[in-house]
């Protein structure tokens, strides 16, 4: 199932979402060695998981996390615009109808084949909401291997810029644009897999 969060006061709090911060540090933390900032030992959280933040979670019958993906607003500060910015030949997209795509995850304990399977159905989810909520564009930041995998998915995508070594990753930034073709468009590449979006009611802050 899909489940999507949206205008999460505390997110921590969320049981929808404790799954998610887990996998985010097994992944980006002890995976791939990013410096982010872990909460109680077991949740990475940084600075745009706030109440801006939506949250997209790919999630078994049992509610246990499988893939998740957030999005941020682009007309308030977003890792584009703050912290790759040098990735952009121009200036970042950015608007009421623009969003970033980050922390793209799967969980790590998935056998090659549920783990292609949860990704698409993600990208899927990360599409079917954008036409749900009238985003038009996507942008995002990603490592040059699954930039290179994004790039070839069939949709209208392009790079924003030329890849930059960055801490000792080679990373590039890159724009989607999502219209009513985008389906048809992922389907020719046997990547959709559309799943009804089920929206979450956030707790409300004490």
């Amino acid at each position: 199932m899909v489940l999507v969060v949206e205008n999460a006061r505390r997110p921590l709090a969320e049981a929808s979402l404790r799954g998610m911060f887990e996998a985010r540090k097994q992944v980006f933390v002890d995976l791939l060695r990013w410096d982010l900032p872990v909460l109680e030992g077991r949740f990475e959280l940084d600075q745009f998981d706030d109440d801006r933040a939506i949250y997209l979670v790919i999630a078994d019958e049992a509610g246990r996390h499988l893939g998740s993906a957030r999005l941020l607003e682009t007309e308030t500060p977003h890792l584009l615009d703050t912290l790759f910015r040098d990735l952009c030949a121009g200036a970042p997209p950015r608007g009421r109808n623009v969003l970033e795509i980050t922390r793209f995850c799967l969980a790590r304990d998935q056998r090659a084949a549920r783990r292609l399977d949860v990704r698409n159905r993600l990208v899927s989810a990360i599409v079917d909401y954008a036409l749900l909520r009238g985003v038009t564009t996507y942008t995002g930041v990603a490592e040059m291997g699954w930039l290179q995998q994004i790039l070839s998915f069939g949709w209208d995508c392009r790079p924003l810029g030329l890849p930059r070594l960055r801490d000792g990753r080679m990373l590039g930034a890159l724009c989607i644009h999502i219209s009513e073709a985008t389906p048809r468009l992922l389907a020719a590449n046997d990547i959709y897999a559309p799943a009804r979006i089920n929206l979450v009611e956030p707790l409300v802050a004490a």
